[in-house]
């Protein structure tokens, strides 16, 4: 009996940056790595919960009706195609990005648009004044009398205006600012943001109200805050975008409503945000000629085809220790490239500067575009130019062979869509021993298979140094 009333009283230490829990005291967390983070936490009392009247009866399953979660556009049509349909109501949303991405600007207009649709939405910010949200506003052109406005940072003053607007969808710009009284810890502090995550979306599962809570992201990248919030929440999404570029991108991390491998396209310029249907333009560059170093890939994000173009630079470096710069591209996977490049097809690499990049901040992390970089790469190195017209399609394997990736079909008819007649794509393991480079017509497109990344390079004619 001792025993276990000492085990009963044994300390929980917690981190402070991410809420994981161990039994003893560690300098460094074992969730988020972060150090010094990890401190004592108090003993949590032990509750005993009894039998209490239900809210509502259980019904079969076949009974219940769908009509009130019906999906609700949000009057952004590349959200709506990210979410699966629309807004529906009762879901919680968390929108996650870096600062200065474009989320407030994002979720401005999705209010906006909203309330043309004659839906009251109430905008609770916590990070500007109310009269710096109007200022964004007029710019945009997002105000309209349905769309409420509050500038607070206390939970307690948030449910209250939600009383009394009784909204269709609250937007919480951000879920780190708000505080609720009477729990431990500051403002954006594992227990705070666990309270008023939790208190919110309970409001929103009573009432049906559509609740989407803006996130802060860490340095790494990852949402801030304990990850039970991403677990409370129905949808998490990613806002993602190049400061030097206009172009961002809404991605589904999770959601119960729809699918998690859809991208939405958005273009941030100075009078707002606007919706890119077709952004393949964006990162493909118009020349007047054959250019050496230059080849277009076709990668997937989401279900939507898009194409990028790869260019590359090899010159002879006067360092020791030659340079391996990439942007947009995985640096591991361009150097795993010019690997099998020296090793099966004889270039040597070793002692020059490689400059890889993508145009238009478009970012490469797909394998499929193996075979583009490499041809790029290749063709900076013997300035030589790939013929026009020409995409590439392939993943590289380490013994030199071309692997085949998913969704080939589509790929090559949005290739076709915009202007490209050729394609270099791996052979089908039905097909082997039937000739490199048999061309095939898919999609008006003339598809050449090749098996290996030196059967590629032979049928682009890029095997032999000029002079």
């Amino acid at each position: 009996m001792a025993k276990s009333s000492a085990r009963a009283a044994r300390p929980t230490y917690r981190c402070s940056e991410c809420g994981w829990e161990t039994g003893k005291w560690v300098g460094r967390c074992g969730e988020c790595q972060a150090w010094g983070s990890v401190a004592e936490a108090a003993a949590a009392p032990t509750l005993r919960t009894a039998a209490s009247p239900v809210t509502t009866r259980a019904v079969p399953i076949g009974e219940v009706s769908v009509e009130e979660a019906g999906f609700r556009t949000s009057g952004v049509p590349e959200l709506d195609r990210v979410l699966g349909g629309g807004l529906v109501p009762g879901a919680a949303i968390l929108l996650a990005g870096e600062p200065g991405v474009g989320k407030s600007t994002l979720l401005l207009e999705v209010a906006a648009q909203t309330a043309r649709y004659q839906r009251r939405t109430l905008y609770v910010t916590g990070e500007e004044s109310a009269s710096q949200v109007r200022l964004r506003a007029d710019r945009t052109g997002g105000v309209h009398d349905e769309l409420y406005l509050a500038a607070e940072t206390d939970l307690g003053a948030v449910l209250t205006h939600i009383e009394e607007t009784r909204p269709q969808l609250i937007v919480v710009d951000s879920v780190q600012t708000i505080g609720a009284s009477g729990v431990d810890g500051v403002p954006g502090g594992v227990t705070q943001v666990k309270e008023v995550a939790a208190a919110l979306i309970r409001v929103a599962k009573t009432r049906g109200i559509t609740t989407v809570l803006v996130g802060h992201v860490t340095k790494d990248g990852a949402i801030a805050g304990p990850r039970v919030l991403e677990h409370l929440v129905d949808v998490v999404l990613h806002f993602e975008g190049d400061r030097n570029s206009r172009f961002r991108m809404v991605r589904a991390m999770k959601n119960r409503f729809g699918p998690v491998d859809e991208v939405g396209c958005f273009d941030l310029g100075p009078d707002g945000i606007s919706a890119v249907a077709d952004p393949t333009g964006l990162f493909v560059e118009q020349h007047h000629g054959r250019v050496p170093g230059t080849c277009v890939a076709v990668t997937m994000e989401g279900r939507r085809p898009m194409l990028a173009e790869v260019q590359g630079l090899v010159t002879p470096s006067p360092l020791d220790r030659p340079r391996r710069t990439t942007s947009g591209l995985d640096g591991s996977r361009v150097a795993m490239v010019l690997a099998v490049l020296e090793r099966h097809c004889g270039l040597r690499l070793s002692m020059q500067d490689v400059f890889a990049s993508t145009v238009g901040g478009a970012r490469l992390h797909e394998p499929a575009s193996d075979l583009a970089v490499a041809i790029a790469l290749v063709s900076s190195h013997l300035a030589i130019a790939p013929p026009t017209g020409v995409v590439a399609i392939g993943e590289l394997g380490l013994a030199g062979e071309l692997r085949r990736v998913r969704d080939l079909p589509q790929r090559i008819a949005e290739a076709a869509r915009l202007g490209f007649r050729h394609a270099v794509v791996p052979t089908e393991p039905g097909r082997r021993g039937q000739g490199v480079g048999t061309p095939r017509e898919i999609e008006g497109m003339r598809v050449l298979e090749v098996p290996g990344i030196a059967s590629a390079l032979e049928v682009l004619r890029l095997t032999d140094r000029p002079g």
